[in-house]
């Protein structure tokens, strides 16, 4: 990679994975104006955004890392750009740059419950209107809160509270080989 290049990437506080992508770190406040400088510059020229998603990490104060994967057709690379916030915070829509940023949006308020500021239409996509919660998350639990099946008795369908059989248990992942 040339000098010039990597002064680029640098200037961005870009570093690369151990996958060969490329990666930035913004806050919040910052990250309207880096997606801009990374799809304006002549030698960055990421146009296309090809993903919005979330991770979700619990045991971090700033829960959830928002990825937005962008592409350079022009150079042939891809660039991460992850944004780090708590449950409460938001994320600014890009709905109004990119068309394709609104399904994207809206899938990762559903499913994670990352609020996004400015969206057009910011409701529920790949779950029911009436559902509680985020699948997402970690802390979701595995069955969901509720539970629907067909009544013989009133020929209908009815949701009903999950009742586990059994309390909720602590996992050891470790070898047990090795101890």
């Amino acid at each position: 990679m040339s000098e010039v290049k990597n002064q680029r990437r640098k200037s961005l506080g870009a570093y690369t994975t151990k996958t060969g992508l490329t990666e930035i770190r913004v806050d919040v406040d910052q990250l309207v104006t880096r997606i801009m400088v990374c799809r304006d510059h002549t030698g960055l020229q990421y146009k296309i955004l090809t993903d919005v998603t979330a991770v979700d990490y619990p045991e971090r104060g700033q829960r959830f890392e928002v990825v937005y994967n962008r592409l350079s057709v022009r150079y042939g690379r891809r660039l991460l750009v992850k944004v780090r916030v708590d449950e409460l915070q938001t994320v600014p829509s890009r709905t109004g740059r990119y068309k394709s940023a609104n399904w994207m949006e809206r899938e990762r308020w559903d499913r994670f419950g990352v609020g996004v500021e400015g969206h057009p239409d910011l409701r529920r996509i790949l779950t029911d209107y009436g559902f509680e919660g985020h699948p997402m998350r970690k802390d979701f639990p595995l069955t969901g809160y509720t539970e629907v099946r067909y009544d013989e008795a009133a020929k209908r369908v009815v949701s009903e509270p999950v009742e586990l059989s059994q309390e909720f248990r602590a996992f050891e992942y470790g070898n047990p080989w090795q101890r």
